[in-house]
């Protein structure tokens, strides 16, 4: 979801009546425009790769050019900039852009640029005046992308901060979202064009690195990674909701199980309220994806070793069957809790409390990283002697811990850069992987009393008793690698 002073978010085609009659509307006069713009690109996306733009849209009978330069991460030389004029599509024209590089290679390209894609779509746009002092522009566009003979609906309310705070912004949105099931959306209309163009099929989205640095604010660092654990879990929602492909569902947990883990890092700096509200409610969705997750992995992993060491064992067949169905109707209920309002509105209100925090300034990143991997640090090193010694329940307790230790160093890894980094987070990564191992056995044994319970699925459960306790040593081993590391974040 884009953040800032814009807002964009997807409604149901047949409820786009409800949004003209919402009483926020009501008293503002809507302006309505047909607007059509073709997006130019190489055959190779060698613009897509360089983060420019190039459009041209109709405005009545008159074309508009425009070219852009959108921000990349890590704050690039080239900082972003547009530059619009006059001009027909087929012209080509880039005399006014005054970057010179820029214009250098749109120059270059021209004799390979081709129209990628279309968007046609009806405007009506109203003027809002919440109160004094604030004003938002709020659009409905419904039309679609095109490209290639294929289309994609548009049906989207566009809300955009022109005075006011940005508290105002999401204000208005919520006030949408109580009447009207309005979701906010991570990709904008330019990546889904893309999209269309190339028919690429929806793949799952993995973490991708977070640009943190020792002179941010603890909270302004805060901020920043969890609004990325936002775009990764809204990356995989498409997925998750219209296919099978239980990836999706995992990629969707992970970015939710990054995002609680910063929340209990940052615990001691957030207000009580923030956390007290917002972490129940992301446990409970994460509870729904765990589910869905475990039937998924016993499926595809435990469930084939079963098969191979019980060849033609009846207990195997009526296992996979119920295995079957409780998978089928795990991911429906994770569908649904992603199709839900509440998923929503947890969205909307989550992102509007986080930018919403208030500053310690006197808290600076590179003080408050280290003091929270110690203390990571420390806890692991408390239950890692427990596990060695304890049951299942010790070992999850250990996993779940090295995963917040990780998930914290990955936070923080552009602080302490260098081969040390590289080698402790291999080293908690390859134990980390043993532990999740143990831990699907120890669940695999849950869901199998659940399936078979008593005698039917004794011998399966000593079974897979067995694996697990054959594991141990591996993990006795992998804990006193671990252990020899030296912890990056105290050699600085």
């Amino acid at each position: 979801m884009g953040v800032g002073t814009e807002l964009n978010l997807s409604l149901t085609p047949g409820l786009a009546g409800q949004l003209v009659r919402h009483r926020l509307l009501t008293a503002a006069k809507p302006i309505r425009q047909r607007v059509v713009k073709t997006y130019y690109d190489t055959p190779d996306q060698r613009l897509r790769r360089e983060s420019v733009v190039v459009g041209y849209r109709r405005s009545g009978s008159a074309w508009l050019s425009s070219v852009r330069r959108l921000a990349l991460p890590g704050g690039a030389a080239s900082g972003p900039g547009e530059w619009q004029g006059a001009g027909a599509p087929e012209d080509l024209d880039f005399s006014h852009v005054d970057d010179s590089p820029l214009r250098d290679l749109l120059e270059s390209l021209r004799p390979e640029l081709q129209p990628a894609f279309t968007t046609t779509f009806t405007r009506r746009a109203w003027l809002l005046e919440p109160r004094d002092g604030v004003r938002i522009g709020l659009a409905l566009d419904r039309g679609w992308i095109e490209a290639g003979g294929r289309r994609q609906e548009i049906c989207e309310v566009g809300l955009e901060l022109l005075s006011g705070g940005v508290a105002d912004l999401f204000s208005a949105a919520g006030e949408l979202q109580t009447e009207l099931p309005l979701h906010p959306e991570s990709a904008n209309r330019f990546q889904r064009g893309y999209q269309v163009w190339a028919d690429e099929s929806l793949r799952p989205v993995k973490a991708r690195a977070i640009e943190t640095h020792g002179a941010m604010t603890a909270v302004t660092a805060f901020r920043t990674i969890v609004l990325a654990c936002l775009n990764h879990l809204q990356g995989n929602e498409q997925g998750l909701r219209e296919t099978d492909d239980a990836e999706f569902v995992h990629q969707a947990r992970v970015a939710i199980r990054r995002l609680r883990s910063a929340i209990r890092v940052w615990q001691p700096l957030l207000p009580a309220t923030f956390v007290q509200r917002f972490d129940p409610l992301w446990q409970a969705v994460a509870r729904r994806l765990g589910e869905a997750r475990n039937w998924d992995v016993f499926l595809a992993e435990t469930l084939p070793m079963l098969g191979v060491a019980f060849p033609g064992e009846a207990a195997i067949s009526r296992l996979a069957l119920y295995a079957q169905r409780r998978s089928a109707i795990n991911r429906e209920a994770a569908r649904r809790t992603l199709k839900a309002g509440n998923y929503s509105r947890l969205l909307l209100e989550f992102t509007a409390a986080v930018l919403s925090l208030p500053e310690d300034e006197a808290c600076q990143l590179d003080v408050f990283a280290p003091r929270c991997l110690d203390k990571r640090a420390k806890q692991v090193r408390k239950l890692a002697a427990q596990a060695l010694a304890g049951d299942a329940t010790a070992r999850h307790r250990l996993r779940v811990a090295y995963k917040r230790l990780r998930y914290t160093l990955e936070f923080f890894a552009p602080l302490f850069p260098g081969e040390l980094q590289e080698k402790y987070h291999l080293s908690a990564s390859g134990l980390q992987e043993t532990l999740g191992r143990l831990n699907d056995l120890a669940v695999a044994g849950e869901l199998t009393d659940e399936a078979l319970p008593g005698e039917a699925g004794e011998g399966l459960r000593r079974w897979l008793n067995a694996q697990s306790e054959a594991l141990l040593p591996e993990l006795a081993g992998l804990l006193s690698h671990f252990h020899q590391q030296a912890a990056p974040w105290r050699l600085q």
